[in-house]
């Protein structure tokens, strides 16, 4: 039996621009997602249908193999159906020998786990479905609006004495996150709940990336799992850190006195990671968008270099590598600010704090756990030490 898994990843996205590429602890979404496929003892092989050119060649990085989606189905309107039968019809693997099942995945869900693929895969198979769902259980007390305009318990009866929560009925939640079809009813019905649909309860979240404010759940969920990325640079690759000031060694507060004087906040657990970075003869530069005497003073006590640029923090730092014999390819760069994202992107490794705006999380290679202010520089410090990150005899 063959059986293959597919994964549509549009690049356009209405409610979280760049989502599908943005990493979650490390990861892009959609490499999770075909790591999880890939990890299932079922799936032979892996598809990514999108119409991004640079979301295929993150896919191909993953182990997936990419297929070209038309633009008149990747607008969001399309459904998921129509990718998934335009890759059936049009890649010559799946014309020449198609698959029995189709493993449906979505980088939405970025919490799938091999094992859950292989659960609706299992369950599709020994219950001799034609179609089976990934569902999370869902205690809670349901209501509508009647014709009358009051409420009406839908999964309890409210005239009676409140019922604990373990004694409702079962009721399940999609996740969003598998869908397993038999090829030939899939087709033939264009649905993905095509004949005898089985749920498939797992033990897995109902988390879905829409939105920033799910990004957010997403990280606050995810605290707990150490730092998975694959960071696409080599060992002994970092000789310098470059750090934004704001927003990256403060939270971006700023405490204004009676006499007009200003105050910050930062986090001595930062100072130990700077010193053993300096140890180690990393090279340290902190940039900032101003003549900050705050920001001067902190980078004198962690012994980092201090510049600033009103606005080109690009310049600014190729300026003080060329100064450094060193280059693009051997920075690390943390930034929080907009300004920053020009630097990061051209850096080996690029990190920005948990409480970044999306649009220069989105480019970072690493997201932080932990927030400016908070010891955000120590986490980086321990990653790119832990990771043999460090050229040998830097600086």
């Amino acid at each position: 039996m063959k059986i293959v898994a597919a994964i549509p990843a549009r690049g356009g996205s209405v409610g979280l621009p760049g989502k599908n590429i943005r990493p979650l602890n490390g990861i892009p979404l959609v490499g999770r997602t075909i790591r999880a496929a890939r990890g299932s003892r079922f799936v032979s092989e892996v598809f990514v249908s999108s119409d991004s050119d640079e979301i295929l060649s993150v896919g191909e990085k993953y182990g997936a193999k990419g297929v070209k989606r038309p633009i008149d189905l990747s607008g969001p309107t399309a459904s998921s159906e129509s990718a998934l039968i335009h890759l059936l019809k049009s890649e010559p693997s799946l014309i020449s020998e198609p698959p029995d099942i189709l493993v449906f995945l979505q980088c939405t869900a970025p919490f799938t786990q091999a094992h859950h693929v292989d659960q609706v895969v299992e369950t599709l198979l020994s219950k001799e479905a034609t179609s089976a769902i990934s569902v999370v259980d869902d205690h809670g007390f349901y209501w509508e609006v009647g014709e009358n305009g009051q409420g009406v318990g839908i999964n309890h009866d409210p005239t009676k004495p409140r019922v604990r929560r373990q004694d409702i009925s079962a009721r399940y939640r999609e996740n969003g996150a598998v869908y397993a079809m038999r090829v030939p009813e899939f087709l033939q019905t264009g649905n993905r709940y095509c004949g005898k649909t089985i749920l498939v309860p797992v033990d897995s979240t109902w988390i879905e990336i829409d939105t920033s404010q799910d990004w957010d759940m997403a990280e606050a969920f995810i605290r707990t799992e150490p730092f998975t990325g694959e960071l696409a640079v080599a060992r002994g690759t970092v000789s310098a850190l470059v750090t934004g000031f704001e927003g990256v060694h403060t939270d971006n507060s700023v405490f204004v006195n009676q006499d007009g004087t200003e105050s910050i906040v930062c986090n001595r657990y930062d100072e130990i990671g700077m010193d053993r970075l300096i140890g180690r003869g990393v090279r340290l530069m902190m940039i900032s968008g101003e003549q900050d005497n705050l920001a001067q003073l902190r980078a004198r006590k962690l012994a980092m270099e201090y510049k600033y640029h009103p606005f080109d923090r690009m310049q600014i730092t190729a300026e003080w590598l060329q100064q450094h014999g060193l280059d693009w390819s051997e920075i690390a760069y943390v930034g929080a600010d907009l300004a920053d994202i020009s630097c990061m992107e051209a850096s080996a490794v690029s990190a920005a704090p948990r409480n970044a705006p999306a649009e220069v999380k989105s480019v970072a290679k690493v997201v932080l756990d932990t927030s400016g202010g908070s010891g955000a520089l120590r986490e980086l410090s321990d990653l790119l030490i832990s990771t043999d990150l460090i050229k040998n005899g830097a600086g």
